[in-house]
């Protein structure tokens, strides 16, 4: 018998779990042994089915996860899909299938259940592309020079009669959840957040089993006392040979449902004595922080790279959820290796809603599901696709139908890492 059809991929049981996690942290290059209270933690993510791994006699060498979540399309329509994520193979164990044994299981199950698609945010960019997966959102990070930016170190409260106070992890834990709904309801890309979510970014359980350090959170009030946005925000401590303080701010999230909310929150950030820069965290392209400031180069990019990526398991339910700004018709060739969801395909779209159906026309655009997930929020360019040739056009012009119909005025964002 081979060595391939030894390891065994199944659901991981109850009893396999601590193993599995010493996978995980093995595979992410974290120390192998999990704290019982880091354990416990991750065992409120555990459902039964849902974690995968590839077991060598009893030895765990593979991981993989998946769980429910919603993503918001463009126009807020909330899509069922199945998040990927805690996906490693142990370095004794590349090369053998394993990470294509575990997607397929966990695909044909989400296709099963009736998920629209499927997501992940990819560590390494060429893995996940052969699994019919394409990037559908970019993040960027800023590192603001607060001296060059030309805000008034003064500043002491929002211009428009909103206030901004330091509140505690409890007050984050009652007021978050209601606030981060608001946005994800009005912004293409962003993603559900559970109960567990808010308790581990406040502090409640330890998912990875370093210390908790509390850090500081700035909520944002309107002039009519609603809640408009909320940062949270850790500072360091380094002062110069002169005595000079040059410490960082560094954000770990921001919310903001009105731009006035954003902008008090970033002046307030750029405002805090003794701090010299403010490191944005990961924040859409096209954010307004940059041309919030009266010298938009004081905010340099130091990051910027692919994020949410994207899999369609049902082109028809995928393409009919979002709404359409021009009015227009295609006819997709849609490649999927896996056999989930390929075919042909006649969508017809405006801004009173959509129809996409099977057809026997002939296509007018030809693309794999994964270049399908990547113009499908409305980011990725499918003229661009196509001079780089991975999209082919069988109809003139055909790519420019495309973009007009798909692309968006303001690019979709995911604020969350998963």
């Amino acid at each position: 018998m081979s060595r391939r059809t030894e390891i065994d991929v199944r659901p991981v049981t109850e009893a396999e779990f601590p193993d599995w996690n010493r996978a995980l942290n093995t595979g992410f290059l974290q120390p192998p042994a999990v704290a019982e209270e880091q354990l416990e933690a991750r065992r409120r993510q555990f459902v039964p089915g849902r974690s995968l791994g590839a077991f060598d006699g009893d030895r765990c060498v593979a991981t993989f996860r998946s769980f429910d979540q919603e993503l918001t399309a463009v126009g807020g329509a909330p899509v069922q899909a199945d998040a990927v994520s805690n996906v490693t193979v142990t370095a004794t164990h590349r090369r053998r299938g394993l990470l294509t044994r575990m997607m397929a299981q966990d695909l044909a199950a989400a296709k099963e259940r009736g998920d629209v698609v499927a997501t992940l945010i990819a560590a390494e960019y060429p893995i996940y592309g052969r699994y019919g997966f394409g990037p559908a959102t970019t993040l960027t990070e800023w590192a603001v020079d607060v001296p060059r930016a030309g805000l008034d170190r003064r500043w002491a409260a929002p211009e428009d009669g909103g206030r901004i106070d330091l509140v505690d992890g409890a007050d984050v834990r009652k007021l978050g959840p209601e606030l981060h709904e608001r946005l994800r309801r009005a912004q293409p890309g962003a993603v559900s957040r559970t109960e567990l979510w808010w308790q581990a970014r406040t502090g409640v359980v330890n998912m990875n089993g370093t210390p908790w350090t509390e850090p500081y959170y700035a909520l944002y009030r309107s002039a009519d006392g609603e809640v408009e946005g909320l940062a949270s925000y850790r500072t360091d401590d380094h002062w110069g040979d002169a005595k000079q303080p040059l410490n960082t701010a560094t954000v770990e999230w921001l919310l903001a449902v009105t731009p006035a909310a954003e902008r008090a929150l970033w002046h307030y950030l750029c405002s805090i004595d003794w701090v010299q820069t403010v490191k944005s965290g990961w924040r859409s392209p096209d954010d307004l922080l940059p041309h919030l400031l009266p010298d938009p180069r004081a905010a340099r990019i130091t990051t910027q790279a692919d994020w949410l990526w994207v899999r369609i398991l049902d082109v028809a339910r995928a393409l009919t959820a979002r709404t359409y700004e021009g009015q227009g018709s295609t006819v997709l060739e849609v490649v999927d290796r896996a056999g989930l969801t390929g075919g042909r395909w006649r969508l017809e779209a405006g801004p009173d809603g959509a129809s996409c159906v099977p057809t026997t026309e002939s296509a007018h655009l030809v693309l794999d599901v994964a270049e399908l997930g990547a113009l499908w929020l409305g980011d990725a360019s499918a003229v661009r696709l196509a001079a780089l040739g991975r999209v082919r056009e069988e109809r003139a012009g055909a790519a420019r139908v495309v973009d007009a119909l798909l692309r968006t005025s303001r690019r979709p964002w995911c604020p969350d890492m998963f």
